[in-house]
């Protein structure tokens, strides 16, 4: 298996997510240390603060409160900030991810080192993708139940024609143009699977099959100790079962990216990575009937 092979993927998550968390922290910190007389820790701070970027419409509710024009440009910054983090990481992750499909070894610091490489690619890309997204969110929140389904499909079309956008980021050094990235991530899919696509099957069963197993087995054992009279014994089994669905669910995320590559690889280079097989690729997506 890749990943027992090449344990340092399992590392990749954990880094980004505290990456990410860090870099947002950073960019956030002016808006939640602006200077307003009162301790940091007050609630009169928080409570300037909110006066500060929000306005009241004479309601009560949420919906009567208004952004200013300053926050509202400041968490558009904060949403393309973490849309260019994420964009970032996952450019260094698939990287290795596809380094390690053909055989080699797996390394952090050259996967952040590549992604350095296609900053630029990465920026425009996340430009482009977080005003689709920003126009898809103000479809849905600003229409009538026919715009909310339209906006839902136009969303469901964007996701599958982006699916292979960071391995077309990563393998395709010359161009930066978001637009030929999508066009080729399209182009790759629809070459490989056809044009009657509606959703990516991946590896979603044997997930449900380990839920369903462990919520069952924890059942059992809730009502075995139930029948004991050990209350410390249901905590310690529910503890246990959340730390195992935790490393569990984790794991298939890193599965599934594994996955996703090696499809990319079949779909684009045509090369079948080890321990794929042929028809499995080919059943990855489900169609129309």
């Amino acid at each position: 298996m890749v990943i027992v092979r090449n344990k340092e993927l399992l590392v990749f998550p954990i880094f980004i997510s505290m990456a990410t968390v860090v870099i947002f922290l950073f960019f956030f910190a002016p808006a939640a240390l602006w200077p307003t007389g009162y301790s940091y820790f007050s609630v009169e701070h928080w409570s300037a603060l909110f006066d500060r970027y929000f306005t009241k419409a004479g309601g009560h509710g949420a919906h009567d409160l208004t952004a200013s024009p300053v926050a509202i440009a400041y968490f558009v910054f904060l949403y393309l900030v973490s849309m260019f983090t994420a964009t970032f990481f996952n450019a260094a992750f698939y990287n290795e991810i596809l380094a390690a499909l053909s055989g080699q070894e797996v390394s952090l610091s050259r996967g952040l080192r590549f992604a350095c490489t296609r900053w630029k690619a990465i920026l425009m890309w996340t430009v482009f993708a977080g005003l689709v997204g920003l126009i898809i969110k103000c479809i849905e929140r600003r229409s009538g139940l026919v715009g909310k389904i339209i906006a839902r499909l136009i969303g469901v079309a964007w996701s599958i024609a982006s699916v292979f956008v960071i391995p077309v980021i990563v393998r395709d050094e010359e161009s930066a143009n978001p637009f030929v990235t999508l066009r080729k991530s399209a182009e790759i899919l629809t070459r490989t699977w056809g044009e009657s696509l509606i959703g990516y099957i991946g590896i979603g069963f044997i997930n449900s099959v380990a839920i369903l197993g462990s919520a069952m087995v924890l059942a059992v054992s809730i009502i075995a100790a139930t029948q004991l009279h050990q209350p410390w014994l249901v905590v310690l089994e529910v503890a246990a079962w959340l730390l195992f669905m935790f490393c569990w669910s984790y794991l298939m995320n890193v599965a599934n990216l594994v996955y996703k590559g090696a499809l990319y690889l079949y779909a684009a280079e045509g090369v079948v990575c080890e321990p794929y097989d042929q028809d499995l690729l080919n059943s990855a997506w489900k169609f129309k009937s």
